[in-house]
């Protein structure tokens, strides 16, 4: 089914009842067939309408699909070109849009369940999702428990020493506000003196931080703050009532939200979540087992046919759109000891 925008906005706000950082979800499976011809490949309603994004919170999804690519086909590894399914952990620890829990409480659905599905088609399989605490899916990877991970995971060059990776999304973080508000945050100057929330402990406080730091030394106001949340439901209750005016985290998140209630919250800015360097997000599988070659190509094969837009466009997520998926691109340095 198809839901309305204040049916999903309801859904959403229940949702954002759990952790901004953590969403505790038992481990589930759902199966999907893959299109037989190119005309059932199609997309059919799921667009976004000008009024906000439509969203179906059903487990039962009709995703985005594309056709098999004999390229990607072809660079198989022998262990995968026999299987007839590709099993992928996806995690349910996070807000809407990237992985979240249907209505059923158990399918997991989202913007990286249809990049699971993409990635399968393209491969002449079809796709087995597992649901994954966050802490459990680089052994599941290792152990071959699983195929294959999609799960919001950012290339980093230590995580490179076991596991290949196939970029699809480049690593974005947004600037959340409310609707009326006439704020744009293009550069740390934006923030000189502004009221921020973000997350404790996570990588975009740090990178608030570094830049009221450098702001200060340039002689700049210094932030208010910064405010402190956990729960995504307080970080838009302080928005609306003008407790903060800003927001920093995961901008997919933070996109979703505002393209399903435009008339409450905007996306003002975005910056890359590896400032000052730049960040991918990709897939991920076991180092050395051949697929990420396959894996890449199946990604090129969507983004040449349009599906792969079409599926950043049903959750909102254009933004972080590449042009190119990579196999091991360059990514983030490893911390200093």
């Amino acid at each position: 089914m198809t839901v309305s925008r204040r049916a999903v906005r309801t859904r959403l706000l229940a949702l954002a009842a759990v952790p901004l950082l953590a969403l505790t979800a038992a481990c589930s499976a759902a199966s999907t067939e893959r299109p037989d011809t190119e005309e059932a490949a199609g997309l059919a309603g799921n667009a976004p309408e000008s009024a906000g994004l439509q969203v179906s919170t059903s487990p039962d999804q009709d995703r985005v699909r594309t056709t098999e690519s004999a390229e990607a086909v072809a660079l198989l590894p022998d262990e995968w070109a026999g299987k007839d399914e590709i099993t992928v952990a996806v995690s349910a620890s996070g807000s809407p849009p990237l992985v979240f829990l249907a209505d059923d409480d158990k399918t997991p659905i989202g913007h990286e369940t249809d990049i699971a599905q993409l990635v399968a088609d393209a491969l002449g399989k079809d796709v087995q999702l597992e649901v994954k605490a966050w802490a459990d899916w680089p052994l599941a990877l290792q152990s071959g428990d699983v195929d294959a991970v999609i799960s919001n995971i950012t290339v980093t060059e230590e995580r490179k020493e076991t596991i290949d990776f196939s970029s699809y999304r480049v690593d974005e973080l947004g600037w959340l506000t409310a609707a009326d508000s006439d704020l744009t945050i293009e550069k740390r100057e934006d923030i000189a003196g502004k009221v921020v929330g973000v997350g404790s402990g996570t990588n975009q406080e740090k990178i608030l931080l570094e830049w009221d730091r450098l702001n200060q030394a340039d002689g700049l106001e210094p932030i208010q703050g910064p405010e402190y949340y956990e729960q995504l439901s307080d970080v838009l209750l302080a928005l609306q009532s003008g407790r903060v005016e800003a927001y920093v985290g995961p901008n997919a998140v933070l996109a979703y939200q505002a393209g399903v209630s435009p008339q409450d919250f905007k996306v003002v800015g975005t910056l890359n979540g590896g400032w000052p360097d730049t960040a991918q997000i990709a897939v991920a599988t076991k180092k050395g087992a051949g697929a990420a070659e396959a894996i890449t190509a199946a990604l090129n094969h969507a983004i040449e046919d349009g599906s792969y837009q079409q599926v950043l466009e049903r959750w909102g997520l254009e933004v972080e759109a590449v042009d190119r998926a990579e196999t091991n691109p360059p990514g983030l340095p490893k911390t200093e000891e």
